[in-house]
């Protein structure tokens, strides 16, 4: 079989609208490692789009997934219940940045968990209204659509999207928007667009996913909750690319002193099962009435088992250290790169939440094209990169925290003379 044969099945059986990154295809993977189906070798910095913190098919999840793929599949645990999906809701009530008594839902993706977090918040607080920011990303159903802060290519042509959703402005010192300015811009929609009294949630990533992995500063989380609890307006954190040790901490809403009413999550959750949930205050989770939450595959056993064990994964191998470790050693190395590439501009991290964002040396303007060509080079040599940000111009780094050092400076060596084109 050949990459170039499946590339033309590919766009003879699936529609455009699926953009495919890569022109090779998967045959086999292994921690931070991809086989493709001619044999080529490639290291993986994008992790599924950061679902695979504990590595491609972890030793400990595959034994979780077999076991209980020997004793069933599926019952819809609203039809027959079964006790892994307690024992994961209390281990995740255990360690969730949540004030006082928390509970936890499960559902499957991490847009599906973003749009039950908004059912929660309105039926809590008996309110319409949602704010988030420019930028921010939290899905591709209509609702999150609606939340996200990016039109292309999200959005295009799929509006109208549901109402009484606002977007504020998110900090970035970079683009010269202040704490200061983020605030008053929701100030400004609460003169001109919504009472405040009217507003259920505020809704943010702790760390821009898909926006340019911009980090929220501590005092404008602060602000946030005190506009919160000044309105009676939720703060909900969407934790769906951030959690599972990413930041160096569990939650990245670890790293604040501040607590959001709800915590979505996803992603690096099930090591690469489809499994998401919803965490947040006991009396605010209590809010929908039975049978108000839920869904047919929504907490699959699989999953869940699969979660189980990257939770006492993320324990024992001390991923949380060793993303911060691996992160300060990746900063480190994109310093030494500006020297030789006045095409950086900005160098952010959160322990292994890294990206590097490049405009053009001669315009000053963002310059996606320089991303894409750092991309190409990289992949020339076996290493996948992503890309974000809403000038598409940020390279963002989701290696899996399981890859080993001497792979972790392979792959560094490749990304220094990628950015020394």
């Amino acid at each position: 079989m050949k990459n170039a044969e499946l590339n033309q099945r590919r766009l003879a059986a699936t529609p455009r609208g699926i953009g495919v990154m890569c022109g090779f295809y998967a045959e086999r993977a292994e921690n931070a490692t991809l086989w493709d189906v001619e044999g080529n070798e490639v290291i993986d910095f994008a992790s599924g789009i950061a679902v695979l913190n504990t590595g491609h098919r972890h030793p400990k999840v595959i034994a979780a997934i077999e076991k209980q793929l020997q004793a069933f599949t599926h019952t819809a645990y609203q039809i027959v219940p079964y006790e892994s999906y307690i024992s994961l809701a209390e281990r995740i009530n255990q360690r969730a940045p949540i004030e006082g008594d928390c509970k936890t839902a499960f559902f499957t993706t991490g847009a599906e968990a973003v749009e039950n977090a908004v059912k929660i918040a309105r039926a809590y607080t008996g309110r319409p209204g949602l704010i988030t920011f420019g930028g921010g990303f939290h899905g591709r159903t209509y609702m999150t659509m609606a939340l996200t802060g990016k039109v292309a290519p999200y959005k295009l042509g799929f509006g109208p999207f549901p109402g009484s959703v606002y977007h504020g402005q998110y900090p970035n010192a970079l683009y010269g928007v202040s704490t200061e300015d983020a605030m008053n811009s929701l100030e400004r929609i609460f003169k001109a667009d919504i009472d405040p009294k009217q507003v259920a949630a505020i809704v943010l990533e702790p760390v821009q996913g898909e926006g340019g992995f911009n980090v929220a500063p501590a005092e404008f989380m602060q602000a946030l909750r005190s506009l919160c609890d000044q309105h009676g307006i939720l703060l909900i954190a969407d934790e769906v690319q951030t959690g599972f040790a990413r930041t160096g901490k569990l939650f990245a809403m670890d790293h604040y002193t501040v607590k959001p009413d709800l915590i979505t999550m996803a992603k690096s959750l099930a090591g690469g099962m489809p499994l998401s949930a919803v965490a947040g205050r006991a009396e605010v989770m209590d809010a929908p009435a039975p049978g108000g939450l839920g869904g047919t595959y929504a907490g699959n056993p699989l999953a869940v088992a699969a979660a189980l064990a990257v939770l006492d994964v993320i324990e024992e191998e001390q991923l949380c250290q060793r993303s911060q470790r691996l992160g300060q050693h990746l900063v480190e190395v994109l310093q030494q790169a500006r020297s030789h590439c006045p095409a950086i501009v900005d160098i952010r991290a959160l322990g292994s939440m890294v990206a590097v964002e490049f405009n053009d040396p001669a315009t000053g303007k963002p310059s996606s094209e320089f991303t894409r060509q750092v991309q190409q080079k990289a992949q020339e040599e076996g290493l996948l990169l992503l890309s974000c940000g809403v000038n598409g111009n940020v390279i963002r780094f989701l290696y899996p925290l399981t890859i080993p050092d001497a792979q972790f400076n392979q792959a560094l060596a490749i990304l220094s003379r990628a950015l020394a084109q």
